[in-house]
């Protein structure tokens, strides 16, 4: 969460100690626990009156699907240069003639542009 690994940790509670002194060390302890309770409860009740408003839609939503971390854009870029047209017709040619699709990109060919394209 804060990223802090075991080393810093414990060079935050040695600071702790002595900027807190041992005396006053456990009831800023208990007072840090009982707050992030507080929060965790506020963040529960958020989120559960969310879902009441937003009713039994909300909850079917399949959230995987939106994130953005799953897209790359590397993987994308290689299924469109190997991608082939054999399931889609050209739309522009009739259709009883061949349509003529590489089957991969090929570096030495240079590649097609179209002028009148924006």
């Amino acid at each position: 969460m804060f990223d802090i690994n075991g080393w810093e940790l414990l060079l935050l509670g040695i600071l702790a100690i002595l900027v807190l002194g041992p005396e006053r060390l456990p009831e800023y302890a208990a007072k840090f626990g009982k707050l992030v309770r507080q929060a965790r409860s506020l963040a529960d009740r958020a989120r559960d009156q969310l879902k009441d408003e937003m009713g039994p839609e909300f909850s079917e939503v399949d959230w995987k699907a939106y994130d953005p971390r799953q897209y790359d854009p590397r993987k994308i870029v290689r299924d469109a240069l190997n991608a082939t047209d054999d399931d889609e017709p050209d739309q522009r040619e009739p259709a009883d003639k061949p349509v003529s699709a590489p089957r991969g990109h090929d570096p030495l060919v240079p590649t097609p542009w179209d002028s009148e394209a924006t």
